[in-house]
C-alpha cells in the first residue's frame, strides 16, 4: 500500500525522486522458500539500500506471504516492486525477460566466487531457504552457481546477511562503473512509481 499518508512537500518529493534517480533496473534478487518473515524484511531494506526496485518472491513450498516483519525492514516493503510466485518455471520466465545472467547462491561444483561475478552487467541473484538452501530445480534453471569466499570456522551465513553481502559488491562495482550517475530507470516507470508513493508526477 502506497505511504498515502504522508504530507508530500516539495522536500520530500525531492528526495523521492533522487532516489528514483539512483534505482537500477539490472539488478534484482530473488528469495525462494525464504521461512522467516524478518529476513525477507532485512533483505528488502538491504535492497532499497542500493537502489533495487525490483524483488521476486517465489513460495513452492512454504505458503505466500501475506506481511513481512516491519520491525526489520522499517517498512521498506512499500518502497519496492515485490513480485510473489508459487511456480518456479513462471517466476523465471518472468527473470528471462528482464536480466540476463542469474546466478544462486550454492556450493557445487564450478561455483565461481561472488568476486568473479560481472555486475555491470544485467544480474539476478537466488538466495534459498535458510536450512535447505536453493532447490535443485533452482540449480537447473540458473546460469550458475556462487559463493561467498570465507576463512572462518563456520562456512556459512544467515541468508539476509549473505544477500547483503552480495549485493554490496554488486553495489561496488556498479558504482565504480558509472551506472548511479544516470537515471536506469524508464521516465515512465519512474512516474508510476511516484504516483504509486503518492506524488502526482516527477
Amino acid at each position: 500500500m502506497p505511504p498515502s499518508k504522508i504530507k508530500m512537500t516539495p522536500e520530500r518529493t525531492g528526495k523521492l525522486t533522487r532516489v528514483l534517480n539512483k534505482r537500477q533496473s539490472t539488478l534484482t534478487v530473488v528469495m525462494e522458500n525464504i521461512n522467516d518473515p524478518h529476513n525477507i524484511s532485512a533483505v528488502m531494506r538491504t535492497c532499497d539500500a542500493v537502489g533495487i526496485q525490483d524483488i521476486y518472491i517465489l513460495n513452492t513450498k512454504i505458503p505466500r506471504h501475506k506481511k513481512f516483519g516491519s520491525k526489520s525492514s522499517s517498512s521498506a516493503a512499500k518502497w519496492l516492486t515485490v513480485h510473489q510466485f508459487t511456480n518456479t518455471k513462471e517466476c523465471f520466465d518472468e527473470l528471462r525477460k528482464n536480466y540476463q545472467h542469474i546466478y544462486a547462491t550454492h556450493l557445487a561444483s564450478g561455483a565461481i566466487s561472488l568476486f568473479e561475478i560481472d555486475f555491470t552487467q544485467s544480474t539476478a541473484l537466488v538466495f534459498g531457504n535458510e536450512h535447505e538452501g536453493v532447490s535443485e530445480e533452482i540449480t537447473r534453471l540458473v546460469d550458475g552457481n556462487f559463493i561467498i569466499p570465507q576463512v572462518g570456522i563456520i562456512q556459512s551465513l544467515n541468508v539476509s546477511v549473505a544477500c547483503a553481502v552480495s549485493i554490496y559488491e554488486a553495489f561496488r562495482q556498479k558504482k565504480n562503473a558509472g551506472h548511479y550517475n544516470n537515471p536506469s530507470l524508464s521516465q515512465q516507470r519512474m512516474n508510476e512509481l511516484m504516483q504509486q508513493w503518492g506524488v502526482e508526477e516527477i
